[in-house]
């Protein structure tokens, strides 16, 4: 199998080893960083190469994925028309129908997006390197509703592009997961409506069909470029697969709601995050 680059930190320059550092620090501290550390890597490719070194750093289990849309202007030669960023196991909640707190970094980044969320129920084959958005909507996979909490040490993650966002972990901090969505493939993605708002205050409106290409379109990327990069898709891994709504900034004690139109209905509160346990 050819891929463009490894999972691990074998070989990395010591300027991108110290970004991986210092976003990770900064991450177990729940702190905030001034400013980029570092110089922003060249391309996509080594970005992803800081985010296997932070990702060997973390000391949690990577479950899931999340997808980014990338602009046309911010993309480089690598061709990506989106990103990913690793989900960890203890930021994964599972709604019990109340109001979850979500960690967020006071003084850096804070959103919530809704997401359509889909598990794969088989291995990826991992010498499959493109992937068709059909081909992805046969691999047997399951559709629930949820929340991304985007949330970065780094204020001005997004506005600084998609390589300092592949950095620091796609400017994930958790997933909301809520209940299943049944038999996605046979669903008008249409038909996929979700509305969220801030503390009661409407933000933005829109559904599965507000991502480029739909749902299909966001998997076959993750299929493919975890196959790239050497971290072929396994069953159980979950894929949030884009903002359905928006990009909505949300602040300490304030609370998100997501409704699913004839789904479900999450909600979340954010909280200042306390960092991690590193044992």
């Amino acid at each position: 199998m050819s891929t463009e680059h490894g999972n691990g930190t074998g070989g990395l320059p010591p300027e991108l080893a110290a970004i991986a550092e210092r976003f990770t620090t900064a991450r177990s501290r729940g702190a905030s960083l001034p400013a980029f550390p570092g110089d922003i890597p060249a391309d996509l490719m080594t970005a992803y190469r800081v985010q296997d070194a932070a990702i060997a750093r973390w000391p949690d289990r990577v479950v899931g994925w999340k997808v980014g849309y990338i602009a046309p202007e911010r993309r480089d030669g690598s061709g990506d028309e989106r990103l990913l960023g690793p989900i960890f196991a203890r930021h994964l909640w599972i709604a019990t129908g109340g109001t979850e707190q979500v960690p967020v970094f006071a003084g850096g980044f804070a959103a919530i997006e809704a997401e359509y969320v889909l598990r794969l129920d088989a291995d990826a084959p991992a010498d499959k390197l493109e992937w068709t958005p059909d081909e992805a909507a046969a691999l047997p996979s399951t559709l629930f509703a949820g929340i991304e909490i985007a949330s970065s040490p780094l204020a001005t993650i997004n506005e600084l592009g998609p390589r300092v966002v592949v950095c620091d972990f796609g400017n994930n901090n958790g997933l909301l997961l809520g209940p299943e969505i049944p038999d996605w493939t046979t669903l008008d993605e249409a038909s996929l409506l979700a509305d969220t708002s801030i503390d009661g205050q409407a933000v933005g409106s829109g559904g599965a069909s507000r991502l480029p290409g739909g749902l299909r379109a966001a998997f076959a990327f993750a299929l493919a470029r975890s196959a790239r990069r050497g971290r072929p898709l396994r069953r159980g891994e979950l894929i949030a697969t884009g903002n359905a709504t928006g990009i909505h900034d949300i602040g300490v004690g304030q609370t998100g709601t997501v409704v699913f139109d004839g789904h479900a209905t999450l909600r979340c509160v954010a909280v200042a995050s306390a960092g991690e346990d590193p044992a």
